[in-house]
């Protein structure tokens, strides 16, 4: 090829799955997933935000459902971007995911924005019903390359 080469997005799709702990220390771990994930294809996926979203997931998940099986972290390239899902064992959807939020989360409060952040800053986000409860999910589309001046 010649020329400048620039950054190609992946042709095909590719996914990493990994079971964690139901415990806090899965959050770290999920992030860095995430980051490995997106770094070792040079995907065009913003990874800060993904990593935000993708702990606020884990956390979720780890802090509403009970019991100790592990939670499955799913993370999805494809060429239009990038899906994470987290799936845990409790089959009841997650709070205000996919609706609006009766109001501002209380600004004194440490919880509360977890959702609305990834309302926010994904391109779409969902849960199912899965064979052992649920799976929480969203979108981020590629970025496109920016040039960088020679």
């Amino acid at each position: 090829m010649n020329g400048l080469a620039l950054h190609e997005r992946p042709s095909a799709s590719s996914s990493w799955r990994i079971a964690l702990p139901h415990t806090t220390a899965a959050v770290p771990v999920a992030r860095a997933l995430v980051r490995t994930a997106l770094a070792e294809v040079e995907h065009a996926t913003d990874s800060d935000t993904a990593e935000l979203l993708t702990a606020e997931l884990v956390a979720n998940a780890v802090e509403h459902t009970s019991g100790s099986a592990p939670i499955e972290l799913v993370v999805e390239l494809r060429p239009t971007g990038c899906q994470v899902e987290v799936h845990d064992p409790d089959p009841m959807p997650p709070g205000e995911l996919t609706r609006p939020a009766r109001g501002m989360p209380d600004p004194w409060q440490e919880h509360g924005r977890g959702l609305l952040l990834i309302r926010a800053l994904s391109s779409s986000c969902g849960h199912r019903l899965t064979e052992t409860g649920k799976a929480v999910w969203f979108r981020l589309a590629a970025v496109p390359p920016q040039r960088r001046p020679a």
